[in-house]
């Protein structure tokens, strides 16, 4: 009688072999700032992500993940979802707690995934900016062709300058909105998604101003 090795499936060999049989999914990073202040956007922005899943239907489709901040140095990044229903339900479970901004551990993570398996693109939104900036353009630069969507809460100007370089090191863009306008918000998250799964000429075709200001970054 032959006997027959059986081989048990690691989580690796399974994203491989999904990778390899929908080559055409996306992969976007969506990192929020959950200090305290930020608890009316955070439940805005988990009522939007429906928005992003259905602007890229007919590219391709879209696997996210949801990384968070808050806290002393609580910085959480959930498993990789495939649709709005799973991301709105991690989201609702988060309560925003006081602390100050992590984006250099989000972009450190960032890098570890995007090693692992390309990452299309990052999203952060936050109104605040309270690292070295110096630090986070080192981390920026170690992304590689990992593009960054800064998404800025307020004017701040002294904010504005380093998302600004961020933007310009990873080839990706900023844009500003206020909470008051959610529909702002909602339009530059479908762009991204879009641009992610489909590239510029996907971002083109959402037609919207929010593709467009985007858009125009990009070519620079």
């Amino acid at each position: 009688m032959t006997t027959i090795a059986l081989t048990i499936p690691t989580r690796g060999h399974l994203d491989a072999f999904f990778a390899k049989i929908d080559p055409a999914r996306a992969r976007l990073v969506i990192a929020i700032d959950a200090t305290a202040s930020r608890q009316k956007t955070w439940d805005t922005a988990a009522k939007l992500t429906a928005q992003m899943f259905d602007a890229v239907a007919g590219i391709g489709g879209l696997d996210t993940q949801l990384v968070y901040f808050r806290g002393a140095s609580e910085c959480v990044a959930s498993r990789w979802l495939s649709d709005a229903k799973s991301l709105t339900r991690i989201m609702s479970g988060v309560m925003c707690r006081a602390g100050e901004t992590q984006i250099r551990k989000v972009l450190v993570h960032v890098n570890k995934e995007h090693a692992r398996q390309r990452v299309d693109a990052l999203v952060v939104i936050s109104d605040a900016c309270e690292e070295s900036p110096g630090d986070l353009y080192s981390a920026a630069r170690e992304l590689g062709n990992v593009p960054v969507f800064l998404f800025q809460e307020g004017d701040a100007e002294d904010v504005a300058k380093v998302y600004g370089e961020i933007a310009r090191i990873t080839g990706g863009a900023v844009a500003k909105f206020d909470l008051g306008a959610a529909g702002r918000l909602a339009e530059l998250l479908k762009a991204v998604a879009a641009f992610a799964a489909g590239g510029v000429k996907a971002l083109a075709a959402q037609n919207s101003e929010a593709a467009t200001l985007l858009l125009t970054q990009l070519k620079k």
